[in-house]
């Protein structure tokens, strides 16, 4: 009987061992199963986190071009109008193409403000006005009233601070993107 008994529990270790390793071979494989189902949730939603950065970036970027676009066509406008102002030849179509350059400077800042980052929000309001104080000294020019500091000459050399204010705003808009830096600072490296 020894050896009967012997086989027997030889025979119930056996069906044991069996029986335990397909379990353990089955929770193994679903904590692998697991742990791969999680890498891969991770690596998409890094993608995905990238593809927002990348989407952000493109957002900001168009939408600084276009206000940059905006900023140099009113400026450009009220430099030819201040022109047109010293040599008395005002024209309602003159006018008209300061005031349309002015709408669309008004309506590309709008969606621009949407996208840039605070520091770009503080140049463009800067800038904005700083031209809105040119856009007024012109006017009271044009209408026969201006500024006790409002002559043509006083208001060309405004168009020298507005550039210089411009290149500090693109040097700020550029360094938001990553592509240079802020005056002053040292350029971004690896970008």
């Amino acid at each position: 009987m020894g050896s009967a008994l012997i086989g027997l529990a030889a025979a119930v270790v056996g069906v044991t061992g069996t029986l335990v390793a397909s379990v353990l071979s089955q929770r193994l494989l679903a904590r692998d199963q697991s742990e791969q189902f999680q890498r891969q949730q991770q690596a998409v939603e890094a993608q995905w986190q990238r593809e927002q950065q990348v989407a952000e970036l493109n957002r900001r970027r168009e939408g600084y071009m276009q206000v940059n676009a905006s900023f140099r066509r009113y400026r450009t406008q009220l430099m030819n109008f201040l022109w047109i102002v010293h040599k008395e030849v005002v024209t309602p179509d003159e006018r008209e193409l300061v005031e349309e350059a002015r709408r669309d400077h008004h309506s590309v800042l709008a969606e621009a403000q949407m996208v840039a980052s605070a520091a770009v929000l503080v140049e463009l309001d800067g800038m904005t006005n700083a031209l809105s104080r040119v856009y007024r000294r012109i006017m009271c020019l044009e209408e026969g009233n201006p500024d006790p500091d409002g002559s043509f000459d006083e208001i060309r050399t405004d168009f020298v601070q507005l550039w210089e204010r411009w290149e500090g705003m693109r040097a700020v808009m550029r360094a938001d993107l990553g592509l240079g830096s802020v005056v002053g600072e040292p350029p971004a490296i690896g970008l």
